[in-house]
């Protein structure tokens, strides 16, 4: 490792944290002047937006012929999303989990995840699938942008039928103005906001993953291993960004809302555009399907009994996520490196770690249903 790559890192690191506050601030008063929530922002332009690294290595993967680096790229991307972004943002604040998110978007979710492994059994991604995921990821935002407008119309509608005088600060907040300040943040210059902040997200994000890969690769590990690890985690910092500052600004829809935007987007336009305008289609290496996409699957899926149980993820989740995510990151390096302590970290995690892991879930599970049951019972 030399100067100049602890350069880029640092350097990254720094223009992600400004770029992931202006994007936050300019997409929070855009969803108030335009008429839709945060949670919607967060599902379409935010995490479309926090996608751009994504994207832009993974067509620069399959340019220099590595399809591993582009697989593993938003593979890794999706599961850090949600065991590391959702988890350290559950840390500095529990998650609230809008009611639609679980009915639409974390279904969503889950389908073209499913989707992309049944596509890459055959050993690679094509021009149909590429159109299928593409298109699936098109009329979803259409579906969502426009179910959210109708609502806001009807929720408007519903307020002045009441006749309810709206309080001050909440005009202030719903302009993207702190409490006392008249001054109301214009479309145009929200859009400034998130344009400047996208830019200075993908220049953080290619800075440091240039310097991250470069570290990585002097050790000789393979392209799938530093696609699943470091380029994924470095692409995914834009998301971690965002969702940590949200959350620091109240804006908490908005960061779970940027996850799974990011991850629907990751698999619709990261690998469908790119197994579009590829001639021979995307090829997913054996390893990323035997593994490393089943285990995406499968975070997906987790995230729906937390979510739907008491609409919040806990701190304690948040841990639970991060714990899984330093495991699977420590059970990928130590199988590249085909080091000693695989064999015994690999008995303890299946024979002990994830059946307790399993137990905890659907024991919470079992409880919160109980309780949201018996609350049910008690109004009705």
């Amino acid at each position: 490792m030399d100067l100049l790559d602890v350069g880029r890192i640092i350097a990254g690191l720094v223009l992600l944290t400004v770029g992931g506050e202006v994007l936050v601030r300019g997409a929070a008063n855009l969803a108030a002047r335009v008429g839709i929530s945060s949670l919607v922002v967060g599902l379409t332009v935010v995490s479309t937006a926090t996608s751009a690294p994504e994207l832009a290595v993974t067509v620069g993967a399959v340019m220099r012929d590595e399809p591993g680096l582009a697989v593993g790229n938003v593979v890794g991307s999706n599961i850090a999303n949600v065991l590391l972004i959702l988890g350290i943002s559950a840390l500095v604040l529990p998650l609230l989990v809008k009611q639609r998110l679980v009915r639409l978007d974390l279904p969503i979710m889950v389908l073209l995840s499913v989707m992309l492994l049944v596509m890459s059994l055959d050993g690679g991604i094509g021009l149909l699938d590429g159109i299928i995921l593409l298109t699936v990821l098109i009329g979803y935002t259409v579906m969502t942008v426009l179910v959210s407008r109708r609502e806001s119309a009807a929720e408007r509608a519903a307020v002045r039928s009441e006749g309810d005088a709206v309080p001050t600060a909440g005009r202030a907040a719903a302009s993207g103005a702190e409490p006392g300040d008249s001054r109301e943040v214009s479309v145009p210059k929200s859009l400034l906001f998130v344009v400047v902040g996208v830019a200075l997200l993908v220049a953080g994000a290619t800075v440091l993953v240039e310097g991250a890969v470069n570290t990585a690769t002097a050790f000789g590990v393979s392209s799938l291993v530093v696609g699943l690890t470091v380029v994924a985690v470095g692409t995914s910092l834009p998301e971690l960004a965002v969702s940590v500052i949200a959350v620091r600004r109240g804006e908490r829809d908005l960061a779970v809302g940027n996850v799974v935007g990011s991850n629907i987007a990751n698999i619709g336009l990261v690998l469908g555009l790119p197994a579009i305008l590829s001639a021979d289609g995307l090829p997913v290496p054996d390893a990323a399907v035997a593994l490393d996409i089943p285990l995406m699957l499968a975070a997906a899926v987790a995230l729906l009994p937390i979510a739907f149980t008491g609409f919040v993820v806990a701190r304690w989740e948040g841990g639970l996520f991060l714990a899984l995510y330093a495991s699977y990151t420590t059970f990928v390096v130590l199988a590249a490196t085909q080091h000693d302590a695989l064999e015994g970290f690999t008995t303890a995690m299946v024979w002990f770690v994830l059946p307790l892991v399993a137990v905890t879930l659907i024991a919470v599970t079992a409880y919160e249903l109980g309780l949201h049951r018996g609350r049910r019972q008690n109004t009705g």
